[in-house]
């Protein structure tokens, strides 16, 4: 399966919603504390399975998360340590990129997603316990959200309503909202620890998974919050993110401070499906492609990047 070495340690790994074969990797030097950062763009051979870089924008720090547009082939969005949020166009050089650069949050940006149904936006959110809602076209956010009490590690729109999104904070709630509002329209006390990660489901927009250093992944059903209707336990370490199959409704993917990707079948007793424990470092990074069923991809700070097909090794060559 291809790998690919990164100069830094990875931090997220996102795979193109236009092509099968494109994925990008945000990296950080020094775990992330302190230095560059570095956004490389990776096409995958199929004719020999291999991981080649068809660009690279290196940035001033650490780059903690990335999102493809889902309206230009070729645009990125990167959330970066110094509190801006970066635009590339992967079509030009690095020289004429970052094609803009936003920065209104007054901490590092941890995440950064693109609106699926409504095309023109994406949300980024910070360690300045905000989220903020931007358009490409605009130099200044459209609006700032903030009622959590820490840290936003996560924000996610969900797959069907355009005006809604989850956030994960580490003030250990969930929180649902709704662009058309005033403040949130839910909050859920999800974990008892800091949560890190949050998903909606693809296939049933009322359900969203949490990951938390408590270890545990929880799955909720906005109609009944009280109690999850999932508890997944296996990971030893805390799960740093989350992801949601785009292909099968009961399959998600994590990845842990364990060095560990996971997959698991939410509505089977045995959930734990799979393990894969590639990563010789935190596993902190994991994507699983919409355009190609099972194929995964994780990085992690051992500053190397897997993609493999379910099932298989991602070691084996």
């Amino acid at each position: 399966m291809p790998v690919f070495k990164t100069p830094f340690n990875g931090y997220s790994v996102k795979f193109s919603p236009f092509y099968e074969s494109r994925l990008a990797v945000a990296t950080a030097q020094n775990f992330g504390i302190l230095g560059n950062g570095r956004v490389h763009v990776l096409d995958l051979s199929p004719a020999a399975p291999a991981l080649t870089e068809l660009v690279a924008f290196d940035t001033a720090d650490g780059v903690y998360d990335l999102a493809w547009s889902e309206s230009h082939d070729s645009l990125l969005i990167a959330a970066v340590a110094d509190g801006s949020v970066k635009i590339y166009d992967t079509a030009l050089p690095p020289t004429a990129n970052p094609i803009r650069s936003l920065h209104e949050h007054t901490r590092e940006v941890h995440s950064a997603d693109y609106n699926p149904t409504r095309r023109d936006s994406f949300i980024t959110s910070s360690w300045d316990d905000t989220v903020k809602l931007w358009t490409v076209d605009r130099p200044t956010s459209v609006r700032t959200f903030k009622e959590h009490a820490y840290c936003v590690y996560n924000a996610t729109w969900n797959p069907r309503h355009s005006d809604v999104f989850c956030s994960a904070s580490g003030d250990c709630t969930l929180r649902i909202w709704d662009v058309r509002e005033m403040g949130s329209t839910m909050i859920i006390p999800a974990h008892e620890f800091e949560i890190l990660a949050c998903d909606w489901n693809k296939y049933d927009d009322c359900l969203i998974a949490s990951a938390s250093v408590d270890k545990s992944i929880k799955i909720w059903d906005v109609r009944n919050y009280r109690v999850p209707i999932a508890v997944l336990n296996g990971h030893g370490y805390a799960v740093r993110k989350v992801k949601f199959s785009p292909h099968r409704r009961n399959l998600l993917a994590s990845c842990s401070y364990d060095m560990t990707v996971c997959l698991w079948d939410f509505m089977v007793e045995d959930a734990l499906v799979g393990r894969y424990d590639h990563h010789t470092e935190f596993a902190v990074g994991v994507d699983m492609s919409v355009l190609v069923e099972g194929l995964l991809a994780s990085t992690g700070w051992d500053e190397l990047v897997y993609v493999w097909q379910q099932g298989m090794d991602p070691r084996a060559v």
